[in-house]
């Protein structure tokens, strides 16, 4: 009876399977032979209101922000167990995952900042022995990678009528991510002063900062298991509440309508978010001291 009850699921799983692909290529060919018809015009597909809509949904997706979905949980969670409890917390997290959002963006713009500073010192390097001067190099140098920032302004106005370039770098690399820049004014200064060769120091500096933008993308990648292991164990209890409303003990009116359920919850929540501060506090730290 099991084997005739699962190659009958089987079957029906072929068929349905089947059903669908003639379905979606019947609809292709359709919508081919529209476009054909119709000379190449464009051909709208579904009701009539359809793309409008889609248009809507995609705006609204970029304007709602990743912290309001806490703010809808909540509110999902308040009318399932009947309590405003979650709505609460839902609206505590808000603030807690905007940080968390503009944090992460941060660190994307100082990544992609110290990505250009390098490659303006590697095409600095080959302006300079392209046989270019350096004030002359530094132009189509830093417009190619935009490793000056918002000081770019100012740093080739000081190359091009005889500024202080090298104080110009240095208040250019008061931006996060551009570091990199004090070396190069470094380089700047001595071939400048001394004579020395600018395209050979942009050399040694570009493999340094290389190599340290390597050895962060290295720790990040060692730490993501970390990360993702702790992210998995905080959402243990959210699938403790599901299998518990699975098997019907009804958790939310537990955890939000008895005493002893309001206790669990306000310590399990403290001690999830202490654990996850602390986690978080620790790749942190890792995180600081190799750079």
């Amino acid at each position: 009876m099991n084997g005739t009850a699962g190659m009958s699921t089987g079957t029906a799983a072929v068929c349905l399977g089947t059903a669908a692909w003639l379905l979606a290529g019947r609809r292709a060919g359709a919508r081919r032979a529209r476009l054909l018809l119709a000379g190449g015009a464009p051909v709208g597909s579904g009701p009539p209101g359809w793309p409008r809509v889609i248009h809507v949904w995609g705006r609204i997706r970029g304007r709602l922000r990743a912290e309001w979905w806490s703010l809808a949980a909540g509110a999902a969670l308040a009318l399932l167990g009947a309590s405003v409890l979650p709505l609460v917390a839902g609206a505590a997290g808000v603030p807690l995952l905007r940080r968390a959002r503009l944090a992460h963006g941060e660190r994307r713009v100082r990544e992609h900042r110290g990505d250009a500073v390098i490659a303006l010192c590697g095409a600095l390097a080959g302006e300079v022995r392209a046989g270019r001067q350096p004030g002359e190099a530094l132009s189509p140098a830093a417009r190619d990678s935009g490793g000056l920032g918002d000081a770019q302004a100012t740093v080739l106005a000081a190359a091009r009528f005889g500024g202080d370039v090298p104080d110009g770098l240095v208040e250019a690399a008061r931006q996060p991510g551009a570091e990199g820049l004090r070396g190069l004014a470094a380089c700047w200064r001595v071939a400048v002063d001394q004579g020395a060769g600018l395209a050979a120091g942009l050399d040694r500096l570009e493999a340094a900062l290389r190599a340290e933008r390597d050895q962060r993308a290295d720790l990040r990648a060692q730490l993501a298991g970390a990360r993702a292991t702790a992210v998995m164990l905080a959402g243990l209890p959210v699938l403790g509440l599901g299998l518990g409303a699975a098997l019907g003990a009804d958790p939310l009116h537990i955890l939000l309508h008895t005493p002893s359920g309001l206790g669990c919850l306000v310590a399990g929540g403290g001690l999830e978010g202490l654990g996850l501060w602390w986690v978080l506090r620790i790749m942190r730290g890792a995180e600081e001291a190799s750079a």
